[in-house]
C-alpha cells in the first residue's frame, strides 16, 4: 500500500471540505429561497408561518424527549421561514421506509439463530429475579438472548485489549469479522493489517466495515481500494455524500470483533493511535475493552452479518456459514448477553438497560461515561437512587475531546451532586470507556455513550454481564480511575466561574444535537 499512500495524520480530506461546502450551500439556498418567498409574497408567508405552528404542534405532541423538543422548537421560533424545513429533513429521528424494511428483513431472517435457551433464563431466575427482568428486557428490545458457557475477560486500557486482540488474530483458521466507528491509519492499524495480510494469503476470510464519518479523514487515498486489491473484503457504511439527507445524521458506532465465531471483542475502543496511547490528542486516553469465548459470541456474530448484509447487499454473507458451536458445558460462570441498538425502530436497550441497572441496586452503582448527555428520565432515575441510599458515583473526563460538549456534560453536575451523587474527573486525561457496574452482581461494557446520539440516532452494541467474575473487575478498575480522580464537590461547584455557567446553559440548550 506504500505506493499509495499521501500523507498521515488528521488532515481534512477535499472529499470531506467539498461535501461540507456543498452541503452549506443547499442549507443556505433553503434559507434564502425561503426567505425571498416569505418576503415577497404575502399568502406565502401567512402559509409558512401556518407550517411553522403546525410542526411545533406536531414536535410537542410527539412521543420523545422533551429536551429533544426543546431544541427544534427554539430553532423553528428563530427562523420560522425555514426551521421546519429542516425539522422536516433532518429531525424527528425518521428513517427511509426503504432502510427500514431493508433492515428489518435482514433482522427477521437472523431471528432463528437468536433463541433463547430456557434452561439458561431458569438457571437466571433461580440465580436472582432482578438479573432475570434485565436479562428479559434485552431480549425484548434488541432480540439478543442471554447465554451460559461463555468465559469473558475485562481488559482496563486499550493497550491492554490491544495486544489480547493481536494474539487471537493470530489464531484465526477461518475468518475474521472486524467493525469499527473509526479505523485509521497508524501504528495500531499497521500492527493488525500485517495478521490480516497473512492471513488473507493462508486463505482466511478477512471482512472489514468502518463508518465512513468517523474514518473519512484519517485514512490515505485509496485506502479501501489496496485492501481489496490485497483479498480483504471491505464495506464502508454509510459513505458521506455532498447532499441532504436524514440517513446522514445516522453512524455505525460499533466496536466489534469476530474470530472463527468462537471469540469476540467489544468496548469503546477504535482502530486509532489514541486509544493505545500511541499519540496524545487529550492527555493519557483511558479506554477498555471485553473479550469473549463461548456461545455468546454467536450473537456478535449474527449482528456484523446483519449490518454487512445490510451495507452490501450485492455480496451479502449467510449467517449460517459463520456460526460456531461444540463449547464445553464448564466453561465460564455466570451469564453474558450481547445486545445492540440502532435507529430504525423505538427501541432504546441501550439507555433502557442502564436505567434498569440504576433501578436494581441495593448498594451501589459506578459509572464511566465520556459524555453526560442525559435526559430527565435518566436524571431522575439517578437522583432518585441517590436519595434512597445507594452509592452513585459517576467518572466524566477532565480533558475533553470537544470543547463544545464538555459543558453540556457538566450542566447536570449540581443537581446530581444536590441529590448526593458523587462525581469524578479523570485528571490524567480523556476517559473513553462507557461502563457500568451495580452491587458486584451486574455490569455493561460497550460503545453506548450517556448522550442523546448514542441512545436516538447511531448504531450500537454491548455486552450485560451477571454473576460473572469479570463484574468485580470492572469494579476494582473503577475504584482505581476513582484514585487518579478529581471528585467534584458540591461547594466548590457552586463557586464556578459566571462565564462557564453562561456557557453550559446556552450549550445545553443544543445538547440533544450533540
Amino acid at each position: 500500500m506504500a505506493a499509495h499512500k499521501i500523507r498521515r495524520g488528521h488532515n481534512i480530506p477535499k472529499r470531506m471540505i467539498i461535501t461540507a461546502l456543498l452541503l452549506l450551500v443547499q442549507i443556505c439556498f433553503i434559507v434564502l429561497i425561503a426567505d425571498f418567498i416569505t418576503k415577497n409574497v404575502l399568502w406565502t408567508y401567512a402559509l409558512f408561518e401556518l407550517m411553522s405552528i403546525a410542526c411545533v404542534v406536531y414536535i410537542v405532541n410527539k412521543r420523545g424527549e422533551q429536551s429533544y423538543k426543546i431544541a427544534w422548537i427554539i430553532l423553528i421560533l428563530c427562523i420560522p421561514f425555514a426551521g421546519w424545513l429542516f425539522y422536516l429533513i433532518f429531525g424527528g429521528n425518521r428513517m427511509l421506509p426503504h432502510l427500514k424494511r431493508r433492515y428489518s428483513r435482514y433482522e427477521k431472517e437472523s431471528a432463528p439463530y437468536l433463541e433463547t435457551q430456557p434452561q439458561v433464563v431458569a438457571d437466571l431466575e433461580a440465580y436472582g429475579l432482578l438479573g432475570a427482568k434485565q436479562a428479559k428486557y434485552l431480549k425484548n428490545e434488541s432480540g439478543y438472548p442471554v447465554y451460559d458457557r461463555t468465559e469473558s475477560e475485562f481488559f482496563p486500557s486499550g493497550e491492554t485489549v490491544f495486544a489480547s486482540i493481536l494474539r487471537d488474530l493470530e489464531l484465526a483458521e477461518k475468518y475474521i469479522f472486524l467493525e469499527f466507528f473509526i479505523l485509521a491509519e497508524g501504528f495500531m492499524w499497521d500492527e493488525i493489517h500485517k495478521i490480516l495480510s497473512k492471513k488473507v494469503q493462508n486463505g482466511v476470510e478477512v471482512r472489514v466495515m468502518f463508518d465512513d464519518f468517523g474514518s473519512a479523514n484519517r485514512q490515505y487515498k485509496n485506502f479501501v481500494t489496496d485492501l481489496r486489491a490485497e483479498g480483504i473484503h471491505v464495506s464502508v457504511f454509510n459513505p458521506i455524500k455532498p447532499s441532504s439527507n436524514i440517513f446522514l445524521n445516522n453512524r455505525n458506532h460499533r466496536k466489534i470483533i469476530v474470530i472463527d465465531g468462537k471469540i469476540a471483542y467489544t468496548g469503546g475502543f477504535n482502530i486509532a493511535d489514541e486509544y493505545i496511547n500511541k499519540t496524545h490528542r487529550f492527555g493519557h486516553w483511558l479506554d477498555c475493552g471485553i473479550r469473549l469465548y463461548g456461545s455468546a459470541v454467536k450473537s456478535f456474530t449474527v449482528m456484523f452479518c446483519n449490518m454487512w448484509n445490510f451495507t452490501c447487499r450485492k455480496s451479502g454473507i449467510q449467517i449460517e456459514n459463520y456460526l460456531s458451536s461444540g463449547f464445553e458445558d464448564s466453561l465460564g460462570m455466570g451469564f453474558v448477553q450481547p445486545y445492540c441498538d440502532g435507529p430504525f425502530d423505538d427501541h432504546r436497550a441501550g439507555e433502557g438497560i442502564y436505567l434498569q441497572m440504576i433501578n436494581s441496586a441495593r448498594k451501589y452503582v459506578s459509572i464511566a461515561t465520556p459524555y453526560l448527555i442525559i435526559d430527565n428520565m435518566m436524571i431522575d432515575t439517578l437522583v432518585r437512587a441517590a436519595k434512597s441510599g445507594v452509592d452513585v458515583r459517576i467518572i466524566c473526563p477532565k480533558h475533553w475531546d470537544k470543547w463544545y460538549v464538555h459543558p453540556v456534560t457538566q450542566y447536570h453536575y449540581a443537581e446530581l451532586l444536590e441529590a448526593g451523587v458523587r462525581i469524578y474527573e479523570y485528571t490524567p486525561g480523556f476517559i473513553h470507556s462507557k461502563l457500568f457496574v451495580v452491587d458486584d452482581r451486574f455490569a455493561t461494557v460497550g460503545t453506548f455513550n450517556m448522550d442523546y446520539r448514542s441512545f436516538n440516532f447511531h448504531f450500537e452494541c454491548g455486552v450485560w454481564l451477571c454473576n460473572c467474575r469479570t463484574v468485580s473487575d470492572i469494579n476494582d478498575h473503577l475504584s482505581k480511575v476513582m484514585e487518579k480522580s478529581e471528585e467534584i464537590l458540591e461547594e466548590t461547584w457552586k463557586k464556578r466561574p459566571l462565564m462557564l455557567r453562561f456557557k453550559q446553559t446556552v450549550l445545553h440548550l443544543f445538547a440533544p444535537f450533540m
